[in-house]
């Protein structure tokens, strides 16, 4: 079947490719790869069109040659002829049946693909402009709405208007003029579903993202189960989740009254034209004695040509609804990442690596986070960034990263702006370790080796060594095989960070960022982590994010931050000397402790 054909059937059945949008879209880019298989489920639908339309046109010679004329010796002939309709009918179905769900299944698993590749290549802004809910809805039902939408118009051309124009065939046959009577319902029909659809379309998007709140609460109240516990937020969970259910319970029942109220509609003119049909048929054999045969085929093609003509009434109404989904896909397919590689953007090379902040501003939103930031990271340094919360620590982590993109001055590594480089390219080089550890639900190996997806066993096994994992890591039932559970559970906060450390080890990145990377740790888990980072950190330029003084009275620099801008630099000794911020958080966090524990708050 030719695409503009199919493109001309849907305007006639939805109105024009202005209106159809995303439908028209939808077509052009999955029908294509299955255009011979559509063909071939349509085509044994049109086998069973034909075979429901033998089935009701034979039923004059029952009547007449069975019952009225009472010829013998057709019985076995119509009774076999029954047969085979019904068997041809029924493979007919099966087969298509079978090829539109294998195709329905494939394309579903391509879009989900899509959708998630799309995810992926977003920036982090995405993720936080849209919760989990909404994400995992985009991802889960709005390809099935597409493979809905599509099943939908290939059902309805293929199976519903080649029934309809194969029983409405045989009643013109029959008798055109009680044909013409029983059309009579057709504009009264339109109109009223015509009606219904402007209010489905408002309520199946609603719908929809009611979903997505439901998701997200059960998502957030698993990540959190702790905080959930320890703060007794129990019933506050329940009402939010009883609330969103409430409410998505209502919009189902709208949109189920909704698609409902085509069928009163449907069932009083059908009646209308049954009667009508009766009237004039039964009058026309009182009468003129009419042929009894042909009336009742007439009336078997009209009662089986109901179904289908009130699954056509209802298309746009069902159409509507997977259109939500289709609509809410293309959004996420069609969104352009705020932040992405230039397109003369050229790959990032280098083993040493200076970075340097000249004059940077950054906002999120319209309040200023950095105010003309300028700060220096030597090759192979360790520079470490202090002050109160708020300070903008970690949104220099974040620009680094390229997570964002400054509002004013730039970011340079070894002299060329990051903006130069390749977003992936730029982020080989750079490796990361934060207090919350994630690992991903797989193996221990799997994880190490997510800082590089290349390495071999052994340099697995050795990163985890450099990381003092190796000794709890065989201790474990099955060793670098052991899975940790979903974000690292089956593990210690320690174990997690050993880990994290040896998958940035293992990545070989000139470029290290710590963030308050030995936050929370018990005394003997701060000494294994510290050994360990100081193995990362050799040959390295590293930005850390600190709490203890370990880190950071050996750091070559210190940037003290307050209020996004550096107000204070210099080496440990010379900070303390110097008096000022530095001196004074150490004080505020030291005051009860020993004169001889020094450290400064991050």
């Amino acid at each position: 079947m030719h695409l503009n054909f199919l493109k001309g059937r849907l305007e006639g059945f939805v109105g024009t490719e202005q209106k159809l949008g995303p439908l028209v879209r939808l077509f052009r880019a999955n029908f294509r790869p299955y255009a011979w298989r559509y063909a071939y489920a349509v085509a044994m639908m049109l086998i069973a069109s034909a075979a429901t339309a033998g089935s009701v046109y034979i039923l004059k010679d029952i009547v007449n040659k069975i019952f009225i004329e009472k010829s013998q010796g057709l019985v076995l002939t119509i009774a076999g002829l029954i047969v085979g309709i019904y068997l041809v009918k029924g493979f007919a179905t099966y087969f298509s049946s079978v090829t539109l769900t294998k195709i329905g299944n494939s394309m579903v698993a391509h879009l989900q693909r899509q959708l998630y590749g799309a995810m992926l290549k977003q920036d982090i802004a995405f993720f936080q402009r849209h919760t989990l809910g909404d994400i995992m809805v985009r991802i889960s039902q709005n390809a099935g709405a597409a493979r809905s939408a599509i099943d939908l118009i290939v059902m309805s051309l293929g199976r519903d208007l080649f029934t309809l124009v194969s029983l409405v065939s045989v009643m013109v046959w029959q008798n055109p003029m009680m044909s013409l009577l029983s059309l009579v319902i057709a504009p009264p029909a339109v109109f009223g579903i015509t009606h219904l659809l402007r209010k489905v379309r408002s309520a199946a998007r609603k719908e929809v993202m009611t979903s997505a709140q439901i998701v997200t609460i059960v998502q957030e109240s698993v990540q959190g189960i702790r905080v959930v516990k320890s703060f007794g937020l129990e019933d506050r969970l329940r009402r939010s989740f009883d609330a969103a259910t409430i409410n998505s319970e209502r919009l189902a029942n709208r949109m189920a009254t909704l698609g409902a109220r085509s069928s009163p509609l449907m069932e009083t003119l059908g009646g209308f034209a049954i009667a009508f049909v009766v009237l004039f048929g039964g009058y026309q054999i009182v009468h003129y004695n009419a042929d009894p045969g042909s009336f009742f085929s007439f009336i078997a093609a009209l009662i089986m040509a109901y179904e289908p003509a009130k699954r056509l009434a209802r298309f746009n109404l069902d159409l509507e609804r997977s259109l939500v989904g289709v609509r809410m896909m293309y959004e996420v397919l069609d969104l352009v990442p705020e932040l992405q590689s230039a397109p003369d953007a050229i790959e990032a090379e280098f083993d040493a690596a200076i970075v340097s902040f000249d004059r940077v501003d950054f906002a999120y939103g319209e309040a200023p986070v950095l105010r003309e930031l300028s700060l220096t990271a030597p090759a192979n340094s360790v520079v470490a960034l202090v002050g109160p919360s708020g300070a903008g620590k970690s949104t220099v982590f974040a620009l680094v990263e390229r997570f964002y993109d400054p509002k004013g001055g730039a970011i340079l590594i070894n002299g060329t702006d990051i903006r130069r480089f390749t977003v992936e390219s730029l982020r080989r080089h750079i490796a990361l370790v934060t207090q919350d550890t994630f690992l991903f639900d797989g193996t221990v190996a799997a994880n190490i080796a997510d800082g590089r997806p290349d390495a071999t066993p052994a340099e697995i096994e050795a990163a985890a060594r450099d990381a003092n994992a190796y000794e709890f890591i065989m201790a474990m039932p099955d060793g670098f095989q052991s899975r940790v559970g979903e974000g690292g559970g089956n593990l210690s906060g320690g174990q997690r960070q050993r880990i994290a450390i040896a998958r940035a080890i293992l990545r070989q990145a000139p470029i290290l960022l710590l963030d308050e990377a030995t936050s929370a740790l018990d005394a003997q888990a701060e000494r294994d982590i510290q050994e360990a980072l100081g193995r990362l950190m050799k040959g390295r330029t590293t930005f850390v994010i600190a709490h203890r003084l370990a880190t950071v009275r050996d750091a070559d620099v210190i940037y003290v931050m307050d209020r996004g801008e550096v107000v204070q630099s210099g080496n440990h000794a010379q900070l303390m000397a110097e008096g000022g911020l530095y001196a004074h958080l150490r004080a505020l966090q030291f005051k009860d402790e020993k004169p001889t524990i020094e450290a400064v708050a991050g």
